[in-house]
């Protein structure tokens, strides 16, 4: 023990896990006060890291304020009632816990806490304090509420799990969380979810089974990164409308008390699993609902047209883009996707200072170049049109450009020069657009790029250049050809998501496990990976990339 002790001095790191400790020694509390005879009291250095899971000690001294350096605490799997003010990362799981300290707002470099299995009651207000929180796990407590001043602000948070507590509800304000990407509310007693909903916007992963859910509010289907939501064991009589334009690749609504599913659920084509089981379905046979996803989704999709031809709007496609135009006066924002147009209408560019137009699902050739009077523009959507020329003079002429989706167009090879017309961009979408891109695409053009999407593109190898975006959280490579990622992904650390799924990747990069904790979500399902167990991958990305990194020890 001494001579571990002695150690942690020069390393700022002590591990005292599974020793059947009862208490903490006093020698750790005083650190560097602590130096021997023996030892060179001026290379000693505080204590930054301590671990002292598994063990049964039932109490933590006052005195821990004496390391005021430590920024990791990890005290789970103890026989702890109660805490003393703690730091930067702290894992106080498996304990007997029924309150948590106020104190521990004054940690103000807390940013990653768990809580889990234990028996708090509720949160202290004092942990608003605690802005830089990114991840929280609560899981197995008696919490019944989360506060508003709580979640207001937390606004940094990427993952947040409260499941199997007693919550009855989800915060109002949920909404401002809008770096969110993981939310686990499941095996709760919550009723509804707040409108707010929507702007979680980079939420990729819901959890919900086991609750008291009826309804779900339309909403949810602006929440354009959702790939999986788990809504199991609930009472929800109705899957909405307007959350069927998610891209969704796993929906478990099993256990539920729907009678029917809307057709527009036929659209969601990236959809892999959807679990139904358990629902008194009328409107379709048990053949169906037992059967294979693709199958099903084919069978909504021919109801659909039926029911598209016999609702047929009788509203003129005029009409529709005047209002559309009179909304953009007060939003700022033009929508006219879907009205069949063959051209950009003038009054897009007549609405000088809107900031995003979607014309996306229309038959456009071409951008006008009247588009270039449109300097406030910040989103442009043209997704599925027939645009086949890059317009590089038009995206000169917008400075304040940060969002282009051209995905799903018959687009021609973009020029050598042409990422250099939109050098401010953070999104772009070429999905689809396979002969779009020359040999070496110069991504490094971009240096601001925060989401890349590149799905059917017909790659074979990752653009070299892409590893240059230092920015970059999410990158979408699925459905493509590939066959390696690159061990630099590694130092894409910004990444939160990684889409790699229906490819030929046979193996992964265990350097790939580095990007742990950052990222959040890793799809994979679709390749012929061999050489992870089919229990890892099930088990999610956490699981996958933990496996990953293992390996570089083993190594």
């Amino acid at each position: 023990m001494d001579r571990v002790i002695k150690a942690a001095r020069s390393s700022g790191s002590l591990n005292l896990s599974n020793r059947n400790l009862s208490q903490v020694p006093d020698e750790v509390y005083r650190s560097t006060s602590a130096v021997g005879d023996d030892e060179k009291w001026w290379e000693a250095v505080e204590l930054q890291k301590l671990i002292i899971a598994h063990n049964n000690i039932e109490s933590l001294k006052e005195e821990l304020r004496n390391l005021p350096l430590l920024t990791v605490l990890n005290v789970s799997h103890n026989k702890l009632s109660e805490l003393p003010a703690a730091i930067g990362e702290l894992d106080c799981s498996n304990n007997q816990l029924k309150e948590l300290p106020s104190s521990l707002g004054r940690c103000s470099d807390l940013s990653e806490f768990k809580a889990s299995n234990n028996v708090i009651i509720s949160l202290p207000e004092d942990v608003a304090n605690c802005s830089k929180m990114m991840k929280l796990d609560v899981e197995g407590n008696k919490l019944t509420i989360l506060s508003e001043k709580l979640i207001g602000s937390w606004t940094m948070l990427t993952e947040l799990n409260a499941s199997k507590n007693m919550l009855s509800g989800i915060p109002e304000n949920i909404g401002s969380l809008s770096r969110l990407i993981r939310l686990d509310l499941h095996q709760n007693k919550i009723s509804s979810v707040p409108l707010s909903i929507k702007g979680c916007s980079s939420l990729a992963e819901i959890y919900m089974g086991n609750n008291a859910l009826s309804t779900l509010p339309a909403e949810m289907g602006a929440l354009s990164h959702l790939g999986t939501l788990d809504l199991h064991s609930n009472q929800l009589k109705e899957y909405p409308v307007e959350a069927c334009k998610l891209r969704l690749s796993l929906l478990n609504l099993s256990n539920n008390s729907l009678s029917g599913l809307p057709p527009e659920l036929g659209k969601m084509t990236t959809l892999r699993k959807l679990l139904l089981a358990g629902n008194p379905l009328r409107t379709l046979r048990s053949s169906l609902v037992s059967g294979s996803t693709p199958t099903l989704l084919k069978h909504l999709r021919s109801r659909l047209s039926e029911n598209e031809d016999a609702e047929a709007s009788t509203t003129k496609k005029e009409d529709v883009i005047a209002m559309a135009a009179r909304l953009s006066i007060a939003s700022k924002e033009l929508s006219m996707e879907g009205l069949g147009l063959t051209a950009v209408p003038s009054e897009v560019w007549e609405s000088s200072e809107v900031t995003k137009v979607d014309l996306s699902r229309n038959s456009i050739q071409e951008l006008p170049v009247e588009l270039s009077s449109c300097v406030c523009l910040q989103t442009l959507v043209f997704s599925r049109n027939k645009i086949k020329d890059w317009p590089t003079a038009i995206l000169r002429s917008l400075p304040n450009l940060l969002c282009l989706k051209l995905d799903n167009n018959p687009l021609r090879q973009i020029p050598p020069d042409g990422f250099q017309a939109a050098p401010m961009l953070q999104i772009l979408d070429l999905s689809g657009n396979a002969a779009s891109l020359p040999e070496h695409p110069s991504f490094s053009s971009l240096p601001h790029l925060q989401e890349l999407y590149l799905r059917r593109m017909q790659l074979r190898e990752v653009p070299t250049d892409i590893l240059s975006l230092q920015q970059l959280r999410i990158l979408d490579l699925s459905q493509n050809s590939l066959r390696s990622v690159p061990v630099e992904f590694k130092n894409l650390t910004s990444l939160t998501e990684l889409g790699l799924s229906d490819n030929d990747i046979s193996t992964l990069p265990p350097e790939l496990g580095l990007l742990e904790p950052s990222l959040q979500a890793l799809r994979l399902d679709g390749n012929p990976l061999r050489s992870i167990r089919r229990t890892v991958l099930d088990r999610g990305t956490k699981a996958v990339l933990n496996y990953l990194k293992d390996k570089i020890v083993e190594a």
